[in-house]
């Protein structure tokens, strides 16, 4: 799904913290049961959700599932069977296998009658590897270098684009390959601080909105999945995306992600693209 910009301090949202606060995408109403809000509304149609805030909650939903102290999520693979409309939205989870060093979990979205969406996560021991470590690829270049998308920009306008936040190292409101940071403006759940995954699982399905190749107007090029690998912990509100899109002659199109915080790479997502003119 396309990413886009923050909104302004004027566009109506309240402050805290010198940054301009949004809605929660979700609101919770029963256990895995969600109201979603008009901060998830994505740009294909006013009606269906931009998937970086349901990635974001799939994860969220993940890490509460049978958690670990000595573990955390490695890898999140989100395959999207349908668009995810604005409206009440269920999800389901389940240990699929269980271990002493890695644990597969599973989850999946359901609204209106029909299943949304499906995951697959990875669930891994932490331990001691430093002395193994490779050095960090290190950050493109600050938050502070960035620039903000200019008030026509296409990145700004609806839900999702209001409720973030963008600083532009490459690429702004121009074809091909970006480089971006960007940070939440609100909560995924409301009341609740984001994890570190749930940070990097909202911006991660912007990649081939950034980097995107093909006029906007004229084609559609929105992702079926979603792959996400982490190398190491996120940290911090901000996250940078160093992406690019190739679209092949075939009516599909791929695109790589480079994942970033402050202190350097955290790891890598891949976008598989369904590619068509506009009806």
């Amino acid at each position: 799904m396309i990413p886009v910009a923050g909104a302004s301090c004027d566009q109506g949202f309240g402050a805290r913290g010198g940054v301009v606060m949004a809605e929660a995408f979700y609101v919770p109403l029963a256990e895995g049961r969600f109201r979603s809000t008009e901060s998830t509304q994505g740009p294909w149609h006013p009606e269906q959700q931009h998937m970086g805030p349901v990635t974001a909650l799939l994860a969220r939903e993940l890490e509460l599932t049978a958690p670990r102290p000595e573990m955390s999520i490695a890898q999140l693979t989100v395959d999207v069977l349908a668009p995810v409309p604005l409206a009440e939205l269920t999800v389901r989870t389940e240990v699929v296998r269980d271990g002493k060093r890695v644990q597969c979990l599973a989850a999946e979205v359901s609204g209106q009658g029909r299943t949304l969406v499906r995951a697959r996560a990875w669930r891994i021991r932490e331990s001691g590897t430093e002395e193994a470590a490779t050095p960090r690829r290190p950050v493109p270049a600050p938050v502070e270098d960035g620039l903000p998308p200019g008030p026509s920009s296409m990145f700004r306008g609806f839900g999702y684009a209001e409720a973030l936040e963008w600083r532009f190292l490459h690429g702004v409101d121009s074809l091909g390959p970006a480089v971006a940071w960007g940070r939440l403006r609100g909560a995924v759940v409301e009341g609740e601080e984001p994890s570190p995954l749930q940070r990097v699982a909202v911006f991660a399905d912007s990649g081939n909105g950034i980097s995107h190749t093909i006029d906007f107007t004229a084609y559609l090029f929105v992702n079926v999945d979603l792959s996400i690998s982490l190398y190491r912990r996120p940290e911090g509100p901000w996250i940078c995306l160093d992406a690019a899109t190739e679209i092949g002659p075939q009516g599909r199109g791929l695109t790589r992600t480079g994942l970033f915080d402050e202190s350097g790479e955290v790891g890598v997502s891949t976008q598989t693209l369904f590619v068509g003119l506009r009806p």
